[in-house]
C-alpha cells in the first residue's frame, strides 16, 4: 500500500493503547475485508506529522481483488486517510526492511502574514530567516555521523545515521521546504536539524556550530525539536 494521511487527529502511525493511531484506523478498514492479516510500516511517524508517500505490507492468503479492495478501504477510511496505490508485491517484499531510504519534507510558514492554508502543514516563523545559510548548515549533516545530538535517546539503539542528501528551497512566496533523505532516521531527527538550521537562518548561529553539535553527541547543546505539524514522510526508496 502507498499510504497518504493527514497527522492531525492522531497520535501518530503506531498503535498504542487508549489513543486514536492511523495503524489502528487502517487495520481496523483492513480486517473487515481481509481478517487477521498483519501490516509492516516502511517508518513509524510521531504524532501530528503527515505522510504523502508512506509504505504498507502486509501478506494474504486470500486471492484478493486488488481493486475492489482499494476502493473498500478508501470508502472507510477517507478523508483522513487515502491509500493512493495498491498492488501485489515480489515475494519477501517488506515495506520497513526492503527500503533503502526515507524522505521527509518540513515546511515553514515564513511569509508577512501567517497563510491559514498552511497553520496545519508548516509551522510559522515570524523572523527573518537566510536561507543560503540554513542550507550551508544542512550540508553538514550529509554522510554518515552519530545524530545524538539530534535525536531523542532510545536506550540501546545506535543513533548512526547516514544522511544521503539535503536541501531548503522556496516552496512559494512565503514558504520555506526542507527535504532530507537517509537510509533511516532516529526518533526526532528530522525536527531537531529543522530547529538547528532556523536558528542558523536567524543568525544566532553560524553554520559551522553543526559539527560540533554532532561532534557533542550530547542531546542537551541543540535547540529541541520543531513542531510535528511541518513535517510530512514523503517517499521511500526501494532498490
Amino acid at each position: 500500500m502507498d499510504l497518504a494521511y493527514d497527522g492531525s487527529g492522531f497520535r501518530g502511525y503506531a498503535r498504542q493503547l487508549n489513543v486514536r493511531t492511523v495503524q489502528d484506523d487502517l487495520e481496523g478498514a483492513l480486517h473487515r475485508v481481509v481478517p487477521g492479516v498483519e501490516t509492516v510500516v516502511a517508518g513509524r511517524t510521531d504524532a501530528g506529522v503527515h505522510a504523502d508517500g508512506q509504505v504498507v505490507s502486509f501478506e494474504s492468503d486470500q486471492n484478493l481483488d486488488i481493486e475492489r479492495l482499494l476502493r473498500s478501504l478508501n470508502k472507510m477510511l477517507n478523508p483522513e486517510i487515502a491509500i493512493t496505490a495498491l498492488s501485489a508485491a515480489a515475494d519477501g517484499f517488506n515495506a520497513r526492511f526492503s527500503a533503502i531510504s526515507r524522505t521527509y519534507r518540513y515546511r515553514i510558514d515564513n511569509g508577512r502574514v501567517l497563510d491559514p492554508q498552511w497553520r496545519h502543514r508548516a509551522w510559522r516563523v515570524a523572523y527573518a530567516l537566510d536561507i543560503e545559510a540554513m542550507a550551508a548548515a544542512a550540508e553538514h549533516f550529509e554522510g554518515l555521523h552519530d545524530f545524538a545530538s539530534f535525536c531523542r535517546a532510545a536506550p540501546g539503539r545506535s543513533s548512526e545515521r547516514t544522511v544521503l542528501a539535503t536541501e531548503w528551497r522556496y516552496l512559494q512566496d512565503g514558504i520555506l521546504e526542507f527535504e532530507v533523505t537517509a537510509s533511516s532516521f532516529c526518533h526526532q531527527m528530522v525536527r531537531a536539524m529543522v530547529v538547528a538550521c532556523v536558528e542558523v537562518g536567524r543568525g544566532r548561529l553560524h553554520p559551522e556550530a553543526i559539527p560540533r553539535f554532532l561532534q557533542a553527541r550530547d542531546r542537551s547543546t541543540t535547540g529541541g525539536a520543531a513542531p510535528p505539524h511541518g513535517l510530512t514522510l514523503w517517499r521511500v526508496g526501494y532498490p
